[in-house]
């Protein structure tokens, strides 16, 4: 047998941290006192009402709701629930036992079992612990004599004279059960609590609790696997026999553990005092070097001070040798009053030099030291940043390494890392980076802790370059800060478009995807057919596609990929009213003649060819880059094809009547040009042959982006 006083572990309620009083069995299995349950469900309710303030948690001395509770209080209060709903709706209950949200059902703290099991262990532990305190009876006057017996019936407890008296022979209370003296009453029948009349007869194998018929036939466990009260009984029992004997068979085993776990708590002290002390030696090393620094330094500053007062006191005492009757003055006075000319000479000469000098320094007057101690100004920023980054550091946490190919910036900054081991040793990640501005001599990094492996920034300045490093926590112990990524926001803000399939859309030759951001040639039937036209020297025509939304005023950038496929693409520009002109344009053909990019160079063809062009488009085509043919692009044809970066954009600048074509991988604008604004400016594509073109999306359209409670 089990001694009674060796499980008080585990009679103790999770929530008042006390013995259980009513306890109820949770559907996460469980257990929590009646009175607990109500008073954190008061808690729970109450902070919807209030905001989720701290002081509904302050008015209930006997719960102790964990920090962890409370902020997944306030979680599900964001969520928008609403109190006083007409519609049904579930309960939830943060068990204190496992931390999780436990969905009490639409009956909530009613659909709840007793646990009359637990009550019956905890009033045999209370009787244990308080073996020589007697239960008085209920019904003695004062005062009370010592109980004999307890009418479980009755849920009270009697003296000998008393329970005659209440349970008279001959009476229906004569037959009511009476067993020793307690404080534990409990039904003779198990009720369910959905339907208070029905007694329990089945368990729930897929809920793992009683039931009863009506709860089988209509209610919430129609569906679900049920056996009888009685093979539930002899199953369970006979599972938690065989598992108590294992433990049992087990006891040398486990007082193994239990001394081996003795000396790892031992081995802890121990290397725990070892650390402290090797800590506080370290911090002493480096308090010994800040004393040896600050005496330095002001002994620098004592001893230079020196000096100055020297010189400057030294140039007043000269100074006050200029007054009357003092100093020189008085002496070159008294050598005034010397009559014999041969004396006077022989030593006027001497002193009219002196004389001359204090006159021509009176004239030029400078202090002899400077007052101020700018040399001697102590700059710690560095060293500040440096204590601050002051952590335990492991050999054992490896250092994240951002991952540049992953990250990307657009509408908003995604920065993602991992590990050179692909695992993830840390607990939690902390972020840091900060806009490059030379003109500032300091550097503030902003910090952000991040859970994952991945962060959305969005307070980031357009057309700004920033840095960013990361470094890994497990406990108190962090990694170093990985190598410093430099990486640079758009020119402007983002603008968002589909492609439109209604204007001009030739579903022929182009094929748009569900979503409208994507749009691929089809060179099929149609494209032969049209190659009819290579015997009178010219090739087919471009499909142009334009975007669903226009541009007023404003500065905008958007990006798009370009498929490394692709025979030849055409991207930029168009205004409003010469969008007619672009799906019926006769002139836009890749001929020999008119081609931009065909090495002519016909002066009298590249002005009829840019005269008649109704858009500011550039080429793309065969992993190329082409620069347009104007006055001031390169003479060399060779010298005007760059590789197709993996990602384009392009910056519209309206107001300036100018757009920009950018490697958007690096933000570096590849080539920029004039632009008519004129009228509302529409992002325009030209495809032609086997090429496809894909939008960049959004960056919270494909990544989520993780908060601090998760």
């Amino acid at each position: 047998k089990v001694a009674i006083k060796g499980i008080e572990r585990e009679l103790i309620c999770p929530a008042c941290k006390e013995l259980f009083t009513h306890p109820l069995i949770l559907p996460c299995q469980h257990n929590v006192c009646h009175k607990c349950v109500k008073e954190i469900l008061f808690a729970f309710e109450d902070s919807f009402a209030d905001g989720g303030s701290e002081s509904s948690n302050q008015s209930s001395p006997r719960i102790r709701i964990s920090a962890s509770s409370m902020d997944r209080i306030d979680r599900i209060n964001r969520s928008g629930r609403k109190r006083n709903s007409l519609t049904p709706r579930s309960t939830l209950f943060p068990c204190p036992g496992c931390q999780r949200d436990i969905d009490l059902g639409e009956r909530g703290i009613n659909g709840l079992f007793r646990n009359f099991t637990l009550e019956t262990i905890v009033e045999r532990y209370r009787q244990a612990a308080r073996a020589a305190i007697a239960i008085m009876c209920d019904f003695c006057k004062p005062p009370p004599q010592e109980s004999t017996k307890s009418c479980m019936d009755c849920s009270a407890s009697y003296c000998n004279e008393c329970f005659k008296i209440h349970h008279p022979w001959g009476t229906v209370k004569a037959q009511h059960e009476y067993v020793g003296p307690t404080t534990n009453f409990r039904p003779k029948i198990l009720m369910c609590p959905e339907h208070e009349m029905e007694r329990v007869n089945m368990y729930c194998e897929i809920c793992r609790r009683p039931v009863c018929h009506l709860c089988k036939l209509g209610g919430g466990h129609a569906n679900h696997r049920v056996t009888t009260m009685s093979t539930a009984y002899k199953t369970l029992k006979e599972k938690l026999s065989k598992d108590i004997e294992y433990l049992i068979s087990k006891e040398s085993q486990v007082k193994a553990h239990i001394t081996q776990l003795d000396l790892l708590l031992k081995e802890t002290e121990c290397n725990s005092e070892r650390a402290k002390q090797e800590a506080s030696q370290s911090f002493e090393k480096l308090y010994h070097v800040l004393e040896e620094k600050k005496s330095a330094a002001l002994r620098a500053i004592e001893t230079s001070k020196n000096v100055r007062l020297e010189k400057l006191q030294t140039q007043v005492e000269e100074y006050q040798g200029l007054l009357e009757n003092n100093g020189l003055v008085g002496y070159a006075q008294e050598v005034l009053k010397e009559t014999d000319p041969s004396c006077f000479v022989q030593t006027a000469k001497q002193l009219h030099v002196r004389i001359q000098k204090a006159t021509e320094s009176l004239k030029s007057f400078r202090p002899a030291a400077e007052t101020t101690f700018e040399d001697f100004v102590v700059d710690t920023a560095k060293q500040e940043d440096i204590l601050g980054d002051l952590s335990f550091h492991s050999s054992g946490l490896e250092i994240p390494e951002i991952n540049e190919e992953q990250s990307r910036m657009y509408n908003k900054a995604l920065i993602s890392w991992e590990c050179p081991g692909k695992t993830d040793s840390a607990d939690i990640y902390v972020l840091e980076y900060h806009k490059l501005n030379k003109e500032e001599e300091s550097v503030t990094w902003q910090k952000t802790e991040v859970c994952g492996k991945s962060k959305v920034l969005s307070d980031l300045d357009d057309d700004s370059s920033y840095a960013f490093r990361v470094r890994g926590y497990k406990g108190s112990i962090c990694s170093p800060w990985s190598r410093e990524v430099i990486m640079r926001t758009p020119p402007a803000p983002v603008f968002s478009f589909l492609f439109d399939d209604k204007c001009g859309y030739n579903n022929e030759h182009l094929q748009l995807n569900p979503r409208r951001t994507s749009v691929e040639s089809r060179a099929g039937f149609p494209l032969l057919l049209g190659s009819e036209r290579l015997q009178v020297g010219c090739y087919t025509t471009l499909d142009y596609i334009i975007g669903d939304t226009g541009i007023a005023k404003g500065k905008h950038f958007w990006a798009f990929h370009v498929e490394t496929y692709s025979y030849l693409v055409k991207v930029g520009v168009v205004p409003s009213n010469k969008i007619q002109k672009l799906f019926h344009n006769t002139h836009d053909v890749t001929s020999p003649r008119y081609e931009q990019d065909s090495g002519h160079d016909s002066g009298s063809e590249d002005a009829f060819f840019d005269s008649s062009q109704p858009c500011t488009l550039v080429t793309l085509g065969m992993k190329k880059f082409f620069i347009p043919a104007t006055p001031a692009a390169p003479k060399d044809p060779a010298s005007r094809i760059l590789p197709l970066p993996s990602c384009l954009g392009i910056c519209l600048d309206c107001d300036r009547g100018r757009v920009g074509f950018y490697d958007a991988g690096r933000m570096k604008c590849l080539y920029e040009c004039e632009v008519d604004c004129s009228g509302i400016m529409y992002p325009a594509f030209a495809l032609m042959g086997g090429a496809a073109v894909h939008l960049e999306e959004a960056v919270t359209a494909r990544y989520r982006e993780y908060h601090d409670d998760i």
